[in-house]
């Protein structure tokens, strides 16, 4: 909203608070500019660009700005602000869906790698040349086990008694640090979904908004 300027004795004066609190944001936003690509950095800049939006929400509530919005020679430039917001919302939309997709093969992943790291470490206990029959007393345990638990159960269950096993056989597999980290980007990519879901809700507020507005 801020590429377009419409002069209007109808439009809120500068100095109002709602105006204020747009510029205000808006200058934070150009503040961060070449800044860190983080994830946090990103989900921080989603989030001054939601209160943004709120704003700009807020601007077009008011009477005023609905007067100005609707006078005729304010039609150019109002159909140019509804074409860029349903290209902002398609944008965020499409976003969205590459966040959750990226989120559903994180996860995918994680459960390859305790599935992976579970049948590998089968397969070491029982390639063992001592022990065999604990071994096989071990994997009939976890097989009886697995008939009760859920598939979550199994697989932490499995975890605990296989890591036990290899403990005591001197054999230990470490993917515990690529779980962790995986982890830790899932848990990032959550916050970032849950960002993009509230901006994607305010771009839609603020076109719904404007479409009323225009429409009053």
């Amino acid at each position: 909203m801020a590429n377009f300027h419409v002069r209007s004795n109808s439009l809120p004066s500068k100095s109002h608070p709602i105006v204020n609190y747009v510029e205000d944001q808006l200058c934070r936003l150009r503040s961060s500019e070449g800044t860190s690509t983080s994830a946090t950095s990103v989900i921080t800049k989603l989030a001054s660009l939601r209160d943004l939006h709120e704003g700009i929400n807020n601007l077009l509530q008011m009477p005023s700005t609905q007067q100005a919005l609707c006078h005729e020679n304010s039609e150019k430039w109002t159909n140019k602000l509804l074409e860029e917001s349903l290209g902002l919302v398609d944008l965020c939309g499409f976003a969205r869906d590459v966040v959750s997709l990226t989120k559903g093969s994180v996860q995918d992943l994680q459960s390859s790698i305790r599935r992976n790291r579970v049948l590998k470490s089968v397969l070491i206990l029982l390639s063992g040349e001592n022990g065999k029959q604990r071994n096989w007393s071990f994997l009939s345990k976890f097989t009886r086990t697995s008939r009760v638990d859920s598939e979550r159960d199994q697989e932490r269950g499995a975890e605990s008694l296989l890591s036990l096993e290899l403990h005591k056989s001197g054999k230990d597999i470490d993917v515990q640090n690529v779980l962790k980290q995986l982890k830790a980007s899932e848990m990032a990519i959550q916050e970032l979904e849950e960002e993009v879901d509230a901006f994607f809700s305010s771009l839609v507020k603020t076109r719904v908004s404007l479409l009323n507005a225009l429409n009053h």
